[in-house]
């Protein structure tokens, strides 16, 4: 089947099948958030990313090839509710940005600056340091060799706009500069974009509302 990235809390997942890595994606929890589980083809070994709420689905979602690793997005406690317990059930090493660390309260493992490289299998995602919505936010790029890229970009970017600054003038600028230089600037059009809620976008959709989003302040 076609993927959409359309799922909802207590649906089925959704997987994006790429030739070196599989792409699932599930919604949990009551703010509706989006966990994804990437597998390498190769290797079958699996990262997920946000371990946001509902253990119980994420796990049966991971299964029992396990995982090794977990990236946490950003701070906000949607998007960790469920990480103690997928770690501790499938002992998977923790990675957070380093200026978010200190604000989730399972321990990071792995502290993660902007360009750092994670493994999953044969795999290699960039972390991408964007700062505004919190102040250690990392969106994960995969720089497909057989197509387009793929980013996961936690609460930074969606279909429409930036994440939330709260109406802060200078969180606003900080985030809307990060995503452009970081995201607008060296990805094309066709990269695909899968946020921390709602359904996906692609960069080329996005970008020519950028000035709007300037003129707004959101």
């Amino acid at each position: 089947m076609t993927y959409s990235g359309a799922v909802t809390v207590g649906g089925p997942a959704d997987v994006h099948e790429l030739a070196a890595l599989m792409i699932s994606k599930v919604a949990v929890g009551p703010m509706d958030n989006n966990a994804y589980l990437l597998r390498c083809r190769t290797t079958d070994e699996q990262l997920l990313i946000d371990a946001a709420n509902e253990p119980e689905t994420l796990l049966r979602l991971i299964g029992d090839d396990g995982i090794t690793s977990v990236v946490t997005t950003h701070r906000h406690g949607d998007h960790w509710g469920a990480l103690a317990d997928v770690v501790a059930a499938t002992g998977a090493r923790t990675y957070a940005g380093r200026h978010d660390a200190a604000g989730i309260p399972v321990p990071t493992d792995v502290l993660l600056d902007d360009g750092d490289t994670i493994k999953v299998g044969d795999v290699e995602l960039t972390a991408r340091h964007l700062v505004g919505h919190t102040p250690g936010s990392i969106a994960l790029v995969y720089d497909d060799p057989h197509g387009h890229p793929h980013v996961f970009t936690g609460d930074c970017l969606f279909p429409g706009g930036v994440g939330n600054t709260w109406k802060d003038p200078q969180a606003f600028a900080s985030l809307i500069r990060d995503v452009e230089t970081k995201l607008f600037d060296v990805l094309p059009d066709e990269t695909w974009v899968y946020p921390g809620h709602g359904n996906d976008t692609t960069l080329g959709d996005e970008r020519p509302h950028l000035p709007e989003w300037r003129e707004r302040g959101w």
